[in-house]
This record gives C-alpha cells, sequence and structure tokens, in this order.
C-alpha cells in the first residue's frame, strides 16, 4: 500500500498491525500442529525398555575328558546381571579328577563390566584360587583388570592381567572361534595361554609362558540353548612351570578326548 495522504494513514496502520499479528500467531499455530503427535497404532508392540536389568547364564564347557593320564570333569561356567553398558559378571572354571587322588583345582572371579567400544568390555574386580587334594590345599586371591570382547573376523577375545596377594603378577589369553558347518553343526576352535612375572613353586607356576592349550569342540545344536559336543584338547607345560611339573613327577604333556554339553539361559 502506498501512503498517498492522510486519509491513507488509519488503513496503514490497521495493515501493518495486521501483518505483525499473523507474524507471530501463525508459526505459534503451525509448531502446536507438529508437537501432537498422534499415537503409533493399535497392532504394533509394546515399546522396548533398554535400560532395564538382564541376565544371562553360559555353561560354556561342562564336559568329561578321557587324558592320558587321569580322567577329569572340567567345567567353564560364566553369566551376568546387568543393562547394556555395566554388569556384574560371575566366571567360574576348574578341574576335577574323577580318578587317582581324586583332586582338582578351580577359580572364581566377580568381575564389574563396562562396554567401552560396541562389542567390547573393561573388567576389574577380584579372582579367587583353590587347589585341593595336594596336601596343604593352598588358595589365594587375585586383583583383575582385563578386556573381553569381539576382535575382528569374529573371534572372541578375553584378556585378563592378575596381580596376587602376595604382588605375584600374571595374565591370561583366550580365543575361540565358531566355524559353521549348518546352522545347527559348529566347530569351535579354542586357544588358551598363560603368562607369569614371578616363580610361585606352591601353585606349580613358573617364570614366562606357563602353558598353552588347543582346543577343537564339534557341537550339535539340538536347541540354540542346548548342544552337545565332541572334541579333543591338547595341553603343553612350558618352560619353568614344565620343570616343576617334572620335579614332582607329574606329565608336562596331555592329550584328551572330551565329550560334553553346552547350554544356555
Amino acid at each position: 500500500m502506498v501512503f498517498k495522504n492522510f486519509k491513507d494513514f488509519p488503513s496503514l496502520v490497521l495493515t501493518l498491525l495486521m501483518t505483525i499479528y499473523l507474524g507471530v500467531t501463525l508459526p505459534a499455530v503451525a509448531q502446536q500442529d507438529v508437537d501432537v503427535v498422534p499415537p503409533p497404532p493399535e497392532e504394533w508392540p509394546e515399546p522396548i525398555k533398554d535400560d532395564q536389568p538382564f541376565w544371562f547364564l553360559l555353561f560354556d564347557r561342562l564336559e568329561y575328558g578321557v587324558n592320558e593320564g587321569p580322567d577329569t570333569i572340567l567345567w567353564d561356567v560364566q553369566g551376568w546381571l546387568g543393562n547394556d553398558y555395566n554388569k556384574l559378571w560371575i566366571k567360574t572354571e576348574g578341574e576335577q579328577k574323577v580318578s587317582a587322588d581324586n583332586g582338582g583345582e578351580g577359580e572364581v572371579q566377580a568381575l564389574y563390566s563396562r562396554l567401552i567400544a560396541p562389542f567390547w568390555y573393561f573388567q576389574i574386580g577380584g579372582r579367587y584360587d583353590k587347589l585341593y587334594g595336594k596336601g596343604s590345599d593352598p588358595s589365594r586371591g587375585f586383583g583383575v583388570i582385563g578386556f573381553e570382547g569381539l576382535a575382528p573376523y569374529w573371534y572372541d577375545v578375553e584378556t585378563a592381567l592378575f596381580v596376587s596377594e602376595d604382588g605375584d603378577v600374571s595374565a591370561r589369553l583366550e580365543a575361540e572361534y565358531e566355524l559353521l558347518f549348518t546352522q545347527r553343526l559348529i566347530a569351535q576352535p579354542r586357544f588358551e595361554t598363560n603368562i607369569a612375572i614371578q616363580e610361585v613353586e606352591k601353585f606349580g607356576v613358573g617364570e614366562g609362558f606357563n602353558d598353552v592349550e588347543i582346543g577343537l569342540r564339534l557341537r550339535y545344536e539340538i536347541r540354540r540353548e542346548f548342544a552337545p559336543y565332541v572334541g579333543i584338547s591338547w595341553t603343553r607345560l612350558l618352560g619353568d612351570t614344565a620343570d616343576i611339573a617334572r620335579s614332582e613327577g607329574e606329565e608336562v604333556s596331555n592329550l584328551a578326548f572330551v565329550a560334553g554339553v553346552r547350554m544356555w539361559f
């Protein structure tokens, strides 16, 4: 509108006021339309609360081993309670002889686990070891720091550094891989080694590389949660640890045929 004389002044003022009013109110009305989100369809499932706690229990190895020496029963069990980022992790593994002196060994770990990268957890906590059937039945505790996760090419990797109550330092590396022949028939090679900085003769541990274990298990998943398996496992003591074993009249290598079950809940 062009302001030509004073008679046009009221209409010009009215036009300016209407422009200001519409400029203020129309965006607010448009924003209200955006804020009003229609409810989801009734057939949609309930949303998943991803911060609620869950739990998981895995009997990774529960097996009977026919060895060159006494036969054994071995367990390797772990489970956790928590959410995606924070978990309380419990691990236990050990071996019980079913002949000879009926001795054995076992350990339990209680760890706080924190997700630090996709598929990778940082873990810290404690470990308790027990040997039994060898006279004094020694035991000891450790502090634990480690990492566990899925490496490139789908290798399950677990590493841990241990410091005992006496200040002895050791470490462990475990790696597994799942090779699927079919969706139910799966081969699982496994590797484990232990390293110690100091010699601890009471527990049969020498300085340096202590041992190496290579295994291959073939399982058939009757259900995803339940899978019997058979396999072989070869263990070899190394260096000073092997010397300690020889001095006590023990074998430094062992080939075992195993049969067991893997199951989870």
